[in-house]
């Protein structure tokens, strides 16, 4: 499959705007890279048993993945452990099957023209990342960029795109994040979103937000002392967020496992509002 998205206009901001201006300023010649499928990070379920029928047919919206290298062991959880390029390290947990939840969510609960499945990013593609502006990374305690990529991480970034960073908890993981994001922006603060930002009431308006837990430490929620859920960004020149930073919580699971009687109902909630609002937020911002 290979096309170029073209979202719809929104108030507020063009979608089609940003993808088109992401595409151009980066002087990219060479077509994106098609659909493609890896092993996820999380065993025993094996996503190809629950491809979408309608897989092949585009969409104005695509949620993107990124694909990243991993920390040597011993920086934070999920380390070294295979060729990240191929699947089933790191990058890839909650994919694909929490990719496939938050597009189907939202084909539910909006107006967006949503493909079915995901899109692996990996940012040595030459100029495949900026066909897509929409990106999601997990357990980024443990990404470990490339000089190189984080450079172009950062030119995405300005150019408009959107990076939702997901499912990291405590100190130690934290410190694996942010080892790798001054790669890619040396200079601008991380800050602190309050509860008035737009972010957080661009559909629904979230002013209590609690933990969004990670389902494998349930009932507790959380790893290590990453107890207490933290909301942060780092901004564009016109406060844009650029990279949103979802601490200690898993918003991911929350939309996968929204089905699962053992998984808290409130918080799943919480986690497929937030995500509406981040799509709909990066469109229109």
């Amino acid at each position: 499959m290979n096309y170029l998205p073209t979202p719809r206009r929104r108030a507020g901001g063009s979608w089609v705007a940003v993808a088109l201006a992401l595409l151009l300023a980066s002087g990219a010649a060479a077509a994106q890279e098609a659909w493609r499928e890896y092993p996820g990070y999380e065993r025993g379920w094996r996503s190809s048993a629950d491809l979408p029928e309608d897989y092949q047919v585009p969409g104005e919206f695509v949620v993107g993945r990124l694909m990243y290298p991993q920390a040597p062991r011993g920086w934070a959880l999920g380390t070294g452990r295979g060729d990240w390029r191929r699947g089933g390290t790191a990058w890839a947990v909650d994919y694909p099957r929490g990719d496939r939840t938050f597009a189907k969510l939202l084909r539910r609960l909006s107006e967006i023209d949503v493909r079915s499945v995901e899109q692996p990013v990996n940012l040595d593609d030459g100029d495949d990342v900026y066909y897509w502006p929409f990106l999601i990374s997990g357990l980024v305690g443990s990404w470990d960029l490339t000089n190189a990529q984080a450079a172009k991480l950062r030119d995405y970034l300005l150019r408009g795109g959107f990076l939702l960073c997901d499912s990291f908890y405590g100190t130690t993981e934290w410190e694996g994040f942010v080892r790798t994001l001054r790669r890619v922006f040396p200079d601008r603060p991380i800050v602190e979103l309050p509860d008035e930002h737009p972010i957080f009431h661009a559909v629904y308006d979230l002013k209590d937000k609690t933990q969004i837990p990670t389902w494998q430490h349930l009932p507790r929620g959380y790893r290590g002392d990453g107890s207490t859920p933290r909301w942060r960004a780092i901004l564009d020149d016109d406060d844009r967020v650029m990279v949103m930073i979802a601490f200690n919580n898993d918003i991911a699971d929350g939309w996968q496992r929204a089905d699962e009687p053992s998984y808290p109902q409130p918080e799943s909630n919480l986690a497929i509002r937030l995500g509406v609002n981040f799509a709909v937020y990066a469109m229109t911002h």
